[in-house]
């Protein structure tokens, strides 16, 4: 990765480690963010390590996924994370204000900083040179307390851009063509990093959208250079101080690259039921569509609502669909008013909605049974809509707006020539919604309601592993599988007994009733197992109910790390013997603790079969170090018990 961005970027952060593909370093994070599906178990986390005050340069925490307050329960957090914030240093920015990515891009984001958040688009901060990577929730919480942040260091696969987007042509079709090239496992263990003439004709909320879902590749981060258009975005967000100069050096060294003629790229689309699998929207036109939805961290930019407006001016959405429009901040809710494109969504039929998640993680607008979605959004693994039977489509919110007035998908460019779109110079700054941290401090309350549940603890790791295989599920299971979010269960997202009874639901009703009656367990896994977004409650639930290993052929790197910071084994066996164990089979890890400190491969036995075989665990020290102590929880309070002695 010589030369790179990145390498420059990581080099800088550098706490220990060699920065070798495969290699675990440390490096120190700038600047943190959280969600409140996230947050919550968050800030208790860093509070069970006893620290008074935040210690990263800056720490915001967002309230964006459930702001539906059905019930106690949001409110409830809402009220904890804003008086934790006051508290502990952090900025707070209160429901409504947008969703967090797009607001963190809008006022803090900086080119050349390491920004680490519990949200899996975290990345989205690369379209503005930084080095933005997703993490579980305790990760977040040790960055907080100043701890640094492990991670392997990723290849750097170089993306040259060359040409310039044809009309009709989004950003989010670069993604969506990466994708049907790379997988949603190509990114594994990798790093993005995008350069070349291309990059210049894109501007900055264009690169976000690419580096957003650079997430769906299983990418760690995707970075690009830190230019005059960065420079320009900054101005715009009157904070042009924050602006630095940031790209690759020439010759710079690439473990792989690629190149991608956006010339040649025409608008896309991801199918029913993974972002990868993408295919030319002429290849499905005048499909019948029962709903859209626009927005979401991917696509909320006030380009792209400008576009969609423009698109729409004039003209009633298709009476057999709905439309909903979510901005992706106030800032561009704000500017969409005062510039009259609000007017035209309104008037065409559009439903707005609050600037949030909202359809994405499941929180409302769930779509008709056996309905066709088209959405704007990043990811449409089965269920997450809220609908089991739905088929989530995605793409750009060009192609969103016109299949919202043809009543059926349709290729924008048919339409003519796009709309011309200008883009102030100065953007609306009020951040009259984004609370700083209290001045006195030690005078602020935190609020625990009563449905804030304390950390559960963490038993060190056994030496012998029994326990039947609970489930068994097959590849590219993601952590909605896992742990489901959604207006019924978000809300238990800070009482883990809760919101345990709910892992797995969407595949087998009865695992959490099951694993509990027997005490614990194993569950089988195939490739890729645990792709998807950062919640650490699909580590954490499974842990509270007894499951002490998961055997996959392959993991996604934030559930693996997330696994291994609760203390479950994350053991990868041949695809072989994993098609040999089923559901129901007795397995024995044995000489778990021994093998681990030794590095050596471990020992299992199928019970059931009668049949022996190994799995692998390769760790870094410190990763046997925190999975012997049973968590990060504990080993970190072993560690900040030796610092003070």
């Amino acid at each position: 990765m010589k030369g790179t961005i990145i390498e420059k970027i990581l080099r800088e952060h550098l706490v220990s480690g060699e920065l070798r593909p495969g290699q675990e370093i440390a490096i120190r994070i700038d600047q943190t963010l959280t969600q409140d599906a996230t947050g919550t178990m968050a800030y208790l986390q860093f509070e069970a390590l006893g620290l008074e005050r935040v210690r990263t340069e800056l720490a915001v925490s967002y309230v964006d996924h459930n702001t539906l307050q059905s019930g106690f329960e949001n409110a409830d957090d809402h009220r904890f994370l804003q008086s934790v914030a006051a508290r502990r240093g952090i900025y707070f920015s209160r429901p409504g204000n947008g969703i967090c990515h797009q607001v963190h891009l809008e006022r803090f984001g900086q080119p050349g900083k390491t920004l680490l958040g519990a949200d899996s688009h975290t990345p989205t901060g690369g379209g503005l040179g930084m080095v933005a990577i997703g993490a579980g929730g305790l990760d977040v919480a040790l960055a907080m307390a100043r701890r640094p942040f492990y991670l392997r260091t990723p290849q750097v696969l170089g993306v040259e851009l060359v040409g310039e987007l044809c009309d009709w042509v989004a950003a989010q079709d670069v993604i969506l063509y990466l994708l049907e090239q790379l997988s949603v496992s190509g990114g594994v263990g990798k790093a993005l990093e995008y350069h070349g003439p291309g990059v210049a004709t894109l501007n900055v909320p264009q690169r976000a959208t690419i580096a957003n879902m650079g997430t769906e590749l299983g990418a760690t981060t995707s970075v690009f250079p830190s230019d005059e258009v960065t420079r320009g975005f900054l101005r715009a967000q009157q904070r042009e101080e924050h602006w630095v100069a940031l790209s690759a050096e020439d010759g710079a060294e690439y473990e792989e690259e690629m190149t991608v003629n956006l010339d040649e790229l025409e608008p896309m689309i991801a199918q029913p039921h993974s972002p990868d699998n993408v295919v030319a929207v002429r290849e499905l036109v005048g499909m019948p569509v029962d709903q859209v939805c626009i927005g979401s961290c991917t696509s909320s930019s006030l380009q792209e609502m400008m576009t969609v407006a423009a698109m729409l001016r004039g003209r009633k959405i298709a009476g057999n669909l709905s439309l909903t429009i979510s901005p992706g901040s106030r800032q561009v809710l704000t500017m969409l008013a005062q510039n009259g494109a609000l007017a035209d969504m309104v008037a065409a039929g559009a439903r707005i909605l609050e600037c949030a998640c909202g359809p994405c993680i499941g929180m409302g607008q769930a779509p008709p049974t056996d309905a066709v979605s088209v959405r704007s959004f990043n990811r449409n693994f089965p269920g997450r809509s809220g609908t089991a039977s739905a088929g989530i489509f995605l793409a750009s919110p060009a192609v969103c707006a016109a299949t919202a007035l043809a009543g059926e998908l349709t290729d924008p460019r048919t339409l003519g020539q796009p709309p011309a779109i200008e883009i102030p110079e100065r953007f609306v700054t009020d951040d009259s919604m984004i609370i700083p941290p209290a001045s006195d401090p030690d005078k602020i309350e935190i609020a625990y309601g009563p449905n804030i549940k304390p950390v559960p603890e963490q038993q060190p790791l056994a030496d012998v592993i029994e326990g039947e295989v609970l489930l068994k599920v097959g590849g590219n299971i993601s952590t909605d599988d896992i742990m489901p979010a959604g207006a019924k269960i978000l809300p238990l997202r800070s009482n883990i007994p809760a919101i345990s009874r709910h892992v797995f639901a969407r595949i087998d009703e009865g695992f959490a009733a099951r694993a509990q009656a027997r005490d614990g367990g194993i569950i089988l896994g195939g490739r890729n197992y645990g792709q998807g977004s950062s919640r650490e409650h699909a580590a954490l639930a499974p842990a509270y109910l007894g499951v002490r290993a998961v055997l996959a052929v392959s993991f996604a790197r934030i559930h693996w790390a997330n696994l291994i910071n609760f203390g479950i084994l994350p053991l990868e066996v041949s695809a072989e013997d994993y098609a040999k164990c089923e559901q129901g089979d007795d397995i024995c890890i044995y000489d778990v603790r021994t093998s681990i400190e030794a590095g050596r491969p471990l020992a299992v036995r199928n019970l059931t079969k009668g049949f022996d075989f190994t799995g692998s665990c390769t760790l870094a020290d410190r990763e046997a170090e925190v999975i012997l102590a049973g968590g990060a929880l504990n080993w970190a309070r072993q560690k900040l018990d030796e610092r003070s002695n």
